[in-house]
């Protein structure tokens, strides 16, 4: 690692070496044991570090927060049929609504129930086609056993 790099990382990460990448913490050990005057790097990016944790977290106000989410587009209820999000919302009778998502919901249940009746339907016809095959096959041996000339 060069001084440049430790200097930008120290600017990045701070001055603990445990919030650095793992994959740098050696390197910058190392090279803070050969060059001690980068703990000087360090120990500006600590004294920003306390800095920045004694400082108050700023939280908007409950007006600031309405004021957001009224200005926030509205989705359209029948958008343009852009992409399957389009046809979701054009399916939807309820739009983009929580009710809307329900509806989808069921649509995907629905699906599915169609999807196991469909596997199920598939084995019953399989196993009557098998039993017609083999009920074909009885007959067709069944007069090879017969003497039909007498």
């Amino acid at each position: 690692m060069e001084r440049e790099r430790f200097e930008t990382l120290a600017g990045t990460h701070g001055g603990d070496l445990r919030r650095w990448p793992e994959a740098e913490r050696a390197a910058a050990e190392r090279l803070l044991a050969r060059t001690p005057d980068l703990r000087s790097a360090l120990d500006a990016a600590a004294a920003l570090d306390a800095l920045l944790d004694a400082s108050p977290t700023p939280w908007p106000s409950q007006a600031l927060r309405d004021r957001v989410i009224a200005a926030a587009p509205v989705p359209a209820r029948f958008p343009a049929l852009a992409g399957v999000a389009g046809w979701a919302g054009a399916l939807s009778p309820a739009g983009w609504s929580r009710s809307g998502l329900v509806f989808g919901a069921g649509w995907a249940a629905a699906a599915c129930a169609g999807v196991v009746a469909g596997l199920m339907l598939t084995q019953t016809l399989t196993a009557d086609v098998q039993a017609d095959a083999v009920l074909y096959q009885a007959s067709l041996s069944a007069l090879d056993d017969v003497d039909l000339l007498g």
